[in-house]
């Protein structure tokens, strides 16, 4: 039979859940804490963790951060139960990792709907031969950007890219999260940058997508390049912008391959690996 692992501290509502999953052919597992929630999901590893966000020792935020930066938990599909059912809170669930989101009070449905909607995720990564897949969007502020990339940088341990290797992602991440920021969206906040991590057998890929109108990669006179990386600051400096510039050049040399859609609001970052 499938389990459910039910992570809350409320004996009505994880009753409550224990008896919807019940009814779905789920065997119930319950924790009342954040700590034994964890240490539950790492020894019975359950088909799916319904996971309060109110918990007496910690949040259900950190939970699911940590489950999903734990290489035995990593593909766990997580469904958030909360009653805060504000966008913030909602966003935020998503950037640590959760697959689904269900606000309090529930009916059967919303549970059920949530459930398929995590399992399909985890069905997704073993039919395309994948170790892990997340979708973040962000609102366009640097301070969630550098969130998202301490988040995607733990879940690369569970890989064998080697610190070094691993710092450089990250690097390369920042510098092309602030490109879409800064460049793409043009610093509107409300405009967001969506964030794909995906680690396949033998790569890690990202993909970063703003929403702006996109740009000429052929036509970039403000951008070093390999060939004179220094020529660009000239022009900078004749067309007011700060000094800088360095971004694309630098991430290039940080991963295995770079390339934009051909619209220019996407760029898509591989790193490589050998597995032993």
């Amino acid at each position: 039979m499938n389990t459910a692992l039910i992570v809350e501290d409320d004996p009505a509502q994880d009753e409550l859940a224990a008896q919807l999953v019940r009814l779905h052919d789920y065997d119930p597992i319950v924790a009342e804490t954040g700590e034994s929630g964890y240490e539950l999901a790492r020894r019975c590893q359950p088909d799916v963790v319904l996971l309060d966000l109110m918990l007496p020792d910690t949040s259900g935020f950190e939970v699911c951060r940590r489950l999903r930066s734990d290489r035995s938990t990593s593909l766990t599909p997580i469904v958030m139960l909360t009653a805060l059912d504000d966008t913030a809170h909602r966003e935020l669930g998503f950037r640590v990792g959760a697959n689904a989101y269900v606000t309090k009070p529930y009916g059967p449905d919303d549970l059920y709907l949530a459930i398929a909607e995590a399992r399909n995720w985890k069905a997704y990564l073993e039919a395309n031969h994948m170790g892990g897949e997340l979708h973040v969007e962000l609102n366009s502020e640097s301070r969630f950007l550098m969130e998202v990339n301490d988040f995607l940088t733990s879940l690369m341990i569970s890989t064998p890219l080697t610190e070094d290797q691993i710092q450089q992602i990250r690097q390369a991440v920042m510098e092309m999260g602030q490109n879409a920021i800064e460049w793409g969206n043009r610093h509107r906040l409300e405009d967001l940058v969506r964030i794909v991590y995906r680690i396949f057998d033998d790569r890690v890929e990202i993909v970063i997508r703003d929403q702006g109108p996109g740009f000429d990669r052929e036509n970039l006179p403000h951008v070093a390049q390999a060939e004179d990386p220094l020529a660009h600051l000239d022009v900078r400096e004749k067309l007011g912008l700060r000094e800088g510039g360095f971004g694309m050049l630098i991430s290039r040399g940080m991963v295995d391959e770079l390339f934009y859609n051909d619209k220019g609001n996407e760029v898509t970052m591989i790193k490589r690996f050998t597995r032993s």
